[in-house]
């Protein structure tokens, strides 16, 4: 009786620490609301930035994200519904928060995007790892496994493209002390105001700035002085300030 007991203790035992991974996993509901919520902000921030981005490769990536998000949305939503599952409406306070950001950022918004970008792919791809592996749910499972190289995918082109894109965009304006872009000045919209701009030509090193107009490629210049010696001086959306150019 008692070698019985203790079999069939060990047998509950045994049981409870097979079934935990998906005892501790997502659960159907939370996977849907978490997944619908990513791939809801891919899209709405990938629309809002394209036209704001000046990075080709940026936009491509963009383009990207609406249409395979968009066909992602589509299908976790069907699924959802004959699951009786349900999917979010609206974005959530912190995803909504960034989506504001490049929506009231001045062009061009890629260093802000691509950050955004490279975050929340990394949550999506850990979200869709673990729901593909432990999930309780075998219809949303298989959704999340299918779906899974594709976030990789993006994940790897967002990681490559984000180190060629500009440093600094009209968000979060970039000041150097000199020229730092051997192509500079580089033509962009430039967010900087009139009095940042001489600020930031007075930090490289420069006195009596004057002059200062904006012109149509969104390079400021003017004139400046430096060693008791006049010269013309730029200053791009980078922040790179450039002696000696018209």
């Amino acid at each position: 009786m008692r070698n019985s007991l203790r079999l069939a203790s060990l047998s509950l035992a045994a049981s409870m620490l097979l079934t935990w991974p998906a005892l501790a996993a997502e659960t159907a509901q939370d996977f849907v609301t978490k997944a619908a919520m990513g791939g809801m902000f891919e899209v709405q921030s990938s629309k809002i930035a394209q036209d704001k981005l000046q990075d080709q490769s940026l936009k491509d990536f963009a383009r990207k994200m609406i249409s395979d998000h968009g066909a992602a949305n589509a299908k976790l939503e069907s699924i959802a519904g004959g699951q009786k599952l349900k999917v979010p409406a609206d974005l959530d306070a912190a995803h909504k928060s960034d989506v504001d950001k490049l929506q009231s950022g001045t062009a061009p918004v890629d260093a802000s995007y691509a950050d955004m970008q490279k975050a929340a792919h990394a949550d999506a791809v850990s979200l869709f790892e673990a729901y593909a592996k432990d999930g309780d749910n075998a219809a949303l499972k298989s959704f999340a496994a299918e779906t899974l190289p594709t976030l990789k995918m993006h994940q790897e082109m967002i990681q490559k493209v984000a180190t060629t894109a500009p440093a600094s965009d009209g968000t979060t304006p970039a000041v150097t002390s000199g020229a730092t872009n051997p192509a500079a000045p580089v033509p962009g919209a430039n967010s900087f105001t009139e009095a940042q701009a001489k600020s930031a030509i007075e930090k490289a090193g420069y006195a009596d700035v004057s002059g200062l107009t904006k012109d149509d490629q969104g390079i400021w210049r003017g004139t400046a002085s430096k060693d008791g010696k006049s010269t013309p001086i730029a200053l791009d959306y980078q922040g790179n300030v450039v002696a000696g150019t018209k």
